[in-house]
């Protein structure tokens, strides 16, 4: 998970705004049905998104 965050992030020398969950950071995070850190690599495909949010708006929520 790292490697898709903070250091993609600091790979493209854009760690200073976006790759971790900070005040004064780009709020760009997806809510995920289940913590893929704590389940079978088997279960990951069943993983579903449940929020995604963009320059801190909402652009899909699974209940809207």
């Amino acid at each position: 998970l790292r490697m898709y965050t903070i250091e993609a992030a600091y790979s493209s020398n854009e760690d200073n705004i976006k790759g971790s969950v900070e005040t004064g950071k780009l709020a760009d995070l997806a809510v995920l049905s289940r913590d893929p850190r704590y389940i079978k690599s088997s279960e990951i495909k069943n993983i579903s998104v449940e929020l995604t949010i963009l320059g801190g708006k909402v652009i899909f929520s699974k209940n809207a």
